[in-house]
């Protein structure tokens, strides 16, 4: 609420829009002027709410005459800060006096500012500025005829209209960023009958409006022939008498009987697809006769060439394209545009390398075709091969077996390989030896999985066994032994030993030609071993009949040999 008045700095501006005089046009008047900032104690403005310009042919207008309200921007106006609107539908020519008095949020005006004048002018202007005739037209035919609006000041937006059977073809809405900017607004008549007909155009701009009056006669001449265009494509019809440009002149009227011959000629790029209508068909030229109104319409299509996309080679991989339409994939052969530029681009498969492109394009960088054609291209795509080496060192012997198959050395100690295939190495120690740990590619004593990304090398070391056994090897005629069971005992202490695990303590003691081979004998030496199997961090054994059950289990000679080849391949 106002408990001081405030001090009214405003710098009153009114500017106004000098042109022509036109009675059929309002006036338009701008102002502006500097926001307050303290009140007249000298203290800060900050309940600052809206403004009131007051109008009007009184020499003092504020604060009894003619008012709108103005928004303040902020309630606290910074220095400087300066404030406009415009006034409209102000009488033409005419002298108007302004002033300017601000509200507070409780309603409170303040005093009035200094009065401005000025003299309400209309934004813009059209030429000609006498009535347009456009004489006689044939009825179902059409002519045209251009205004010029030209703006009074920067800025003006504004529409122009009409009413039928006049219609505004082109230069509506118009934007008019600068004064003395132009813009042709073209105005058709097309009669539907016999009379004559007078509208007025308006050109409206910021709710003031200018009014010219057009006038027009509709007749008949024979018949009309109309030709219309269909399809995406382009082109043009002409006629074999004069009349029919289509382009730009797709009606004419022709004497009664008159024979019309009709070409159509496809732009650059597309393709004439037929004629309908009045008995024309196919692709030749369209005779017609003259005997009533007729349309022909003409079809064009643009012009399209297949992209086909092959895949080739080894490998696997995708090929998509910008714009889309190819993803193969799935779908490899697409209808484009003719002209229009496609990028192919090629990503290869997990495992597979992208070599390059044959066909329409070469090498390995993204293929751009221009489709002037059909085009093929084929992207080739290849599964690299790297070569794993085994070798073996050592003073023992042995042989390294690989899964997937390839390696058997023994006899094969190399072998190439697929990108990214996973291959498994198993060693597995001759009689008398025992494999004692992996180099290269691969560490330690357990198994050896090679992933190959690139050539590699292997070596497994096999060394001489210190363990001697009888009846070596074992095969399913050989007979068990209670000697084959303490040779084992023996050999699977020594191997504890060796390995830092604590000494086992065995069910019974064996005696020659009176203990008798259980099943027992055989779990307990299996985990004795699997002890030191752990200790060493390798993968244990595996074993004939997993699950041993005493009085039930028939002990074979493969479970003392498999105890055998586990117990010799230890350090």
């Amino acid at each position: 609420m106002f408990n001081r008045r405030w001090i009214l700095a405003f710098g009153l501006a009114l500017v106004g829009i000098f042109i022509e005089a036109n009675p059929s046009a309002a006036g338009v008047l701008d102002a502006s002027w500097t926001a307050p900032t303290t009140n007249t104690d000298g203290s800060q403005l900050t309940d600052l709410a809206a403004y009131r310009v007051y109008f009007g042919a009184s020499a003092t207008p504020c604060p009894t005459g003619s008012f709108v309200t103005v928004p303040t921007p902020s309630a606290t106006p910074p220095a400087g800060q300066t404030v406009g609107t415009r006034l409209t539908g102000l009488a033409n020519n005419t002298v108007y006096n302004i002033s300017v008095a601000a509200v507070d949020t409780s309603g409170n005006p303040s005093a009035c500012s200094g009065v401005a004048s000025a003299t309400a002018m209309p934004d813009i202007t059209a030429t000609p500025t006498t009535t347009v005739a456009f004489g006689n037209v044939n009825v179902g035919s059409f002519a045209d005829q251009s205004f010029t609006v030209q703006s009074n000041r920067a800025g003006v937006m504004g529409t122009a209209s009409v009413a039928p059977p006049f219609t505004i073809v082109s230069g509506s809405p118009f934007n008019l960023s600068t004064a003395g900017a132009t813009q042709t607004v073209t105005v058709r008549f097309t009669p539907t009958n016999l009379t004559t007909q007078s509208v007025n155009v308006s050109f409206t701009a910021d709710g003031d409006s200018v009014s010219r009056l057009v006038t027009g006669t509709g007749v008949r001449v024979g018949s009309t022939l109309m030709v219309t265009k269909s399809g995406a494509g382009t082109g043009t019809v002409t006629s074999s008498s004069t009349g029919i440009n289509c382009g730009t002149a797709c009606a004419a009227s022709y004497a009664t009987g008159a024979q019309v011959t009709l070409t159509a000629t496809p732009a650059a790029g597309s393709t004439f697809t037929g004629w309908s209508g009045s008995g024309c068909t196919g692709t030749g030229t369209c005779v017609v006769t003259m005997t009533a109104d007729t349309t022909v319409t003409a079809g064009f299509v643009v012009q399209s060439f297949p992209l086909t996309v092959n895949t080739s080679g080894t490998g696997t991989g995708t090929v998509t394209s910008a714009p889309t339409g190819i993803n193969c994939g799935s779908t490899c052969s697409t209808s484009l545009s003719v002209n229009i530029g496609v990028t192919l681009s090629a990503t290869a498969a997990t495992g597979s390398i992208f070599t390059g492109w044959s066909g329409a394009c070469t090498g390995t960088g993204s293929c751009v075709v221009t489709m002037s054609a059909a085009k093929t291209v084929t992207a080739n795509f290849t599964v690299p091969t790297f070569v794993l080496t085994v070798n073996k060192v050592g003073g023992g012997g042995g042989t390294v077996t690989s899964t997937p198959a390839g390696i058997n050395c023994g006899g094969t100690c190399s072998f190439s390989f697929n990108n990214t295939t996973m291959v498994t190495l198993t060693a597995t120690p001759a009689a008398g030896s025992a494999f004692t740990s992996w180099t290269g590619a691969c560490t330690g004593s357990d198994g050896c999985t090679v992933t190959m990304s690139a050539a590699r090398t292997v070596t497994a070391m096999f060394s001489v066994s210190t363990v001697t056994l009888t009846d070596a090897p074992l095969v399913p005629q050989t007979t068990i032994k209670i000697a084959h069971v303490g040779e084992l005992r023996a050999a699977i202490a020594k191997a504890r030993a060796r390995n830092g695990v604590a000494a086992f303590t065995w069910g019974d003691t064996l005696t020659a030609k009176t203990t008798a081979i259980k099943a027992a004998h055989i779990a307990e030496m299996r985990t004795a071993i699997n002890q030191i199997y752990k200790k060493l961090g390798r993968r244990l054994p595996t074993y004939t009949d997993p699950t041993l059950v005493p009085g039930r289990t028939v002990v074979k000679s493969a479970h003392i040999q498999e105890l055998r080849n586990a117990v010799s391949a230890l350090p």
